[in-house]
């Protein structure tokens, strides 16, 4: 059967298109030309150590600068970095069995879906955080002892926090020495997975609780309480990391949520041009006149729900301070 199409189809090909663009454009600014060319290069050379890249001759820092103190530690006091690690590999534990336990229910064919896509990110976000956690905790423990006689316990004592100028003061040479590196490859890998994951997450969930379960009638689909454990549980672990971790969230890298989304839409493309038939999502088909309005409000939603975990760091970093204030702690 030969392809057919459309004009509309051609405007919903132009959106995505144009979101990949800006997404880029976006990605460039702020992540690319903005930062000095020592600096880039140092993100990408993957000969540096698993997370510290190389410090630029001029010291600048690029937008969304990331240390490896931020990948590992948590944003409250008196919290080794050994609970964060558990916690992450706990979770990372747990949604892979539900993956691999939902790819052997219903086969490969399940990442058809963006569900699957978004659980497979999370998975690897939490496997990626897992390692990283790992790291700095040996490179804690391997830590030599520091030259005024202070042990390893050095980097859990209090830190300071300069309300006025919203920088820390820490009291161990240790942290301070590491809260100046900046992050390699893999650690800025972690960063970007964190944040598309999180887009990704609550896009997902809002769409399966709000509107497929209600609304939509798919034959394929059938609730059941694995399908309704993978849309809570990613969302809940990665709500529990958010508050212990270190991490922050710039608006900036919603470009590469746009990207992931886009990714999956051409993904969908692809398979229906090689003769799939059936759409997983009834909203993404081509074969309607609406299809451009569609697209239109697929992509505009995906700045209110980067917008939402961007307002839960947001109040994180801002509320908790207030009734925690000799508790809570942050680096960034």
């Amino acid at each position: 059967m030969a392809l057919v199409v459309e004009w509309y189809d051609f405007v919903c090909f132009g959106i995505v298109g144009v979101s990949i663009l800006g997404a880029l454009w976006i990605l460039w600014n702020k992540e690319g030309s903005s930062a000095s060319q020592p600096d880039f290069d140092n993100l990408v050379d993957t000969s540096e150590t698993l997370l510290v890249a190389s410090p630029s001759p001029d010291n600048r820092l690029p937008i969304g600068h990331i240390t490896t103190f931020q990948l590992w530690t948590s944003c409250w006091r008196g919290v080794h970095p050994v609970v964060l690690l558990a916690t992450r590999f706990f979770s990372f534990l747990t949604l892979f069995i539900l993956l691999s336990l939902d790819l052997r229910q219903y086969d490969a064919t399940i990442f058809y879906y963006y569900t699957e896509w978004t659980l497979t990110l999370v998975v690897m976000y939490f496997g990626l955080g897992t390692i990283v956690s790992a790291y700095g905790c040996w490179k804690l423990l391997n830590k030599p002892p520091l030259q005024n006689g202070e042990n390893r316990t050095e980097f859990m004592r209090t830190r300071d926090f300069e309300t006025k100028s919203s920088v820390f003061r820490f009291q161990s040479l240790y942290v301070k020495e590491d809260s100046k590196q900046k992050a390699g490859f893999w650690g800025y890998l972690m960063q970007i997975t964190f944040q598309t994951s999180a887009g990704a997450v609550i896009l997902t969930d809002i769409v399966f609780w709000c509107v497929i379960v209600p609304f939509l009638s798919i034959s394929r689909f059938k609730l059941n309480m694995l399908m309704g454990c993978m849309h809570t549980m990613n969302a809940l672990f990665l709500l529990l990391d958010t508050l212990l971790n270190n991490l922050s969230f710039t608006w900036f890298r919603l470009a590469y949520f746009v990207l992931w989304s886009c990714s999956y839409a051409t993904f969908q493309w692809v398979i229906h041009a090689c003769g799939f038939i059936w759409w997983p999502y009834p909203f993404l088909e081509l074969n309607t006149t609406w299809s451009p309005l569609w697209y239109i409000c697929l992509a505009i939603v995906h700045i209110p729900c980067y917008g939402m975990y961007w307002l839960i760091v947001k109040a994180k970093i801002n509320i908790l301070p207030r009734f925690f204030p000799h508790a809570f702690l942050r680096s960034y």
